[in-house]
């Protein structure tokens, strides 16, 4: 798994706004001029590997800056050229309702009755009037690798996702508990571009089971001089 950048966000916190300073509906939002070289780079850095270590599966979010990352990582070679980009609604970023476009700070401000309900509810399980839970983003990823087994079994499947997707998948692929999986998400943001990776381990009854092998990597970045980059504090939405 990939997670696509976002820096609208980053630019909202930095600079102590309410409200993320957008044109587009979210979903619409482009990649920046920064997130497409994290792309490229992390594609580049894919296509020095063998080929049966490339990704044969492109899954994306429909959201316009994950299928653009997709993109740019085909293109860089990170995969082959001819891979479709399987583009599915499951893996969209946590819908915020009421919240959308908020920081944290306009959280608080324009809705303090909604922070004040995720404050005793918890993250996991505070629904926003007109939005998504972590355990709704759960239940629609719970299909989603339904059909991934289905239908790409045997195969090497990227995602390309969301933060929040990233960890409502290692929710359900380690049998993670609500407190673990919100303390990985406390103990450090899942970067931009970075790689959340699972490999298929048998096991002695004949059968097997997907092993997580490495977890927020930012390596492949970090090799081609691009800057790795975070949402810093971003708004409860963004961060569920």
């Amino acid at each position: 798994m990939a997670r696509a950048p976002e820096m609208s966000r980053d630019d909202a916190h930095a600079r102590g706004l309410a409200r993320i300073d957008l044109t587009h509906r979210d979903v619409d939002v482009p990649l920046s001029q920064l997130g497409e070289q994290q792309a490229l780079a992390l594609g580049k850095a894919f296509s020095a590997l063998k080929s049966d270590l490339r990704p044969e599966v492109l899954l994306a979010s429909p959201y316009a800056r994950a299928v653009q990352t997709a993109e740019l990582f085909r293109k860089a070679g990170g995969c082959s050229g001819d891979t479709a980009i399987c583009i599915d609604e499951r893996l969209r970023e946590k819908e915020f309702g009421i919240l959308d476009g908020l920081t944290t700070l306009g959280i608080k401000e324009f809705h303090p009755e909604q922070a004040e309900f995720r404050s005793i509810l918890g993250k996991f399980y505070h629904r926003p009037p007109g939005g998504e839970s972590w355990v709704d983003v759960i239940f629609r990823l719970r299909a989603l690798i339904d059909t991934v087994s289905l239908h790409h079994g045997g195969r090497r499947v990227m995602i390309v996702a969301h933060q929040v997707v990233v960890l409502c998948i290692r929710y359900i692929l380690e049998g993670l508990t609500e407190a673990e999986v919100l303390a990985i998400d406390t103990a450090e943001d899942v970067a931009n571009c970075a790689i959340t990776e699972y490999r298929f381990i048998p096991t002695d009854d004949g059968d097997g089971k997907l092993t997580l092998s490495r977890y927020n990597v930012t390596a492949p970045l970090v090799e081609e001089h691009t800057r790795v980059t975070v949402e810093r504090d971003r708004m409860v939405a963004a961060r569920g």
